[in-house]
């Protein structure tokens, strides 16, 4: 598994960013392929629905996870 990334997102409007490994963002895109929606839209979705004491990049690593989970 490779190192985190810092990656560059837009959510509401203003940039911020999440470091993630290349699985997990390679992963991710193809979620939002799938749903055949920007990568910020699905990013915003999880952000909106996560907790609070967890940061963004641990919410969208267990949403990718959870997606996979689900689909077998």
């Amino acid at each position: 598994m490779s190192r985190p990334v810092k990656r560059s997102l837009t959510l509401k409007g203003h940039r911020t960013s999440v470091s993630l490994e290349d699985e997990f963002w390679v992963a991710f895109r193809e979620i939002a392929d799938e749903k055949d929606m920007p990568i910020n839209v699905l990013a915003a979705e999880i952000d909106a629905s996560r907790d609070l004491d967890a940061g963004l990049a641990s919410a969208i690593r267990l949403y990718v996870l959870q997606h996979y989970k689900s689909a077998t």
